[in-house]
Parts: structure tokens; C-alpha cells; sequence
């Protein structure tokens, strides 16, 4: 048996409000990876886009993903153990070349967007270095001098003998 409830008003409730909740839904958390990481509206300060960040002896490596940013646009800055990305992503809406479009889906990454990451040690940003392709900045921050690690030479009396030469022993003392 099939009953329909569809001219009743408290049907048409209950689909309007499946519908809200479904476009909250959708809004909200289904594209919520990009929705979330990029400010959709313009506003200023939103921000987080996708980065990865490592380090090796002897620098910091930061790559993030900014497509759609000019890259003579994008600001770096570093102070006081703080690396900071800004930039604006135009919104293809307002170009010349949607002017009078009927848009269906807009969901492209718009709006200004920043990014602070701290730095667990000290940076020589005179020797930092950024480069821009395909949408990924590569930023490149050398560790300053002291904040490299160091071989620690080991004096044994009057001689100088590298941690590697007295884990093999010295070949002087007869001990090998």
C-alpha cells in the first residue's frame, strides 16, 4: 500500500527542511576540504591552505599549495620564528569575461588568505629563497649557522680525534 502526502503542508515541510539539510550538508562538509581552507566570500583573514613542511640538517622546507595566485602577488614574510603566507585569489565571478554569465557552480578558491607557521629553530632569511610553479610555492629557509648540527671533535691529551676515528680505534695506541 503507497500513501501520498504530498498535498499536505506538513509533507512539504518536512522536504523543505531534507532540503536545507542537505545543502548544509553539502556546503558545509562535502567540499569542506577546499570550502574551509580558502576564504569563499572574500573575507579577509580566512585561511589555511593545504601545506607540507619538512626539515633536513640543513634548512626548512615549505610547500603549499596556492593555485590561482599571482605569484608577484603572494607576500612572505618571516619575524621572530613566524614564516607568513599572504596572497588573494581573484574571484572569477567579478572578471570581464563572466560578465553576464549564468552561473551554476562556483566553487573555486576566492578571497584573500594567510597563513602563519612557526619555525622550531633560527633561519638565516638573508639566504632564504622562494620559487613558484604550477600553483606550488617552494620556500626554502636555511637554518642559521648555530642551529646546524655540528660534529663534535673529541681531544684525547694533546691529539684531536673525530668521534668516527675513536669508534674504529687509533691505530697509534694499538688498539684497533
Amino acid at each position: 500500500m503507497v500513501t501520498r502526502f504530498a498535498g499536505s503542508s506538513h509533507f512539504n515541510d518536512v522536504v523543505s527542511f531534507r532540503h536545507a539539510m542537505d545543502r548544509l550538508v553539502s556546503e558545509s562538509v562535502v567540499p569542506g576540504q577546499m570550502r574551509s581552507l580558502w576564504s569563499s566570500s572574500g573575507s579577509e583573514g580566512r585561511s589555511a591552505f593545504p601545506l607540507d613542511i619538512y626539515a633536513t640538517d640543513d634548512a626548512l622546507t615549505v610547500l603549499a599549495a596556492v593555485p590561482g595566485v599571482d605569484p608577484d602577488k603572494l607576500e612572505i614574510s618571516i619575524n621572530k620564528g613566524e614564516v607568513t603566507l599572504k596572497g588573494s585569489i581573484p574571484n572569477v565571478a567579478r572578471s570581464h569575461e563572466a560578465k553576464d554569465a549564468t552561473w551554476y557552480v562556483h566553487e573555486l578558491p576566492r578571497g584573500n588568505f594567510h597563513r602563519s607557521i612557526p619555525v622550531p629553530f633560527e633561519i638565516d632569511a638573508d639566504a632564504a629563497g622562494a620559487t613558484f610553479d604550477n600553483g606550488m610555492l617552494r620556500l626554502t629557509l636555511p637554518k642559521a649557522e648555530a642551529a646546524r648540527p655540528r660534529q663534535i671533535k673529541v681531544r684525547v691529551g694533546s691529539r684531536e680525534h673525530t668521534s668516527e676515528a675513536l669508534a674504529e680505534g687509533d691505530a697509534t695506541d694499538g688498539t684497533k
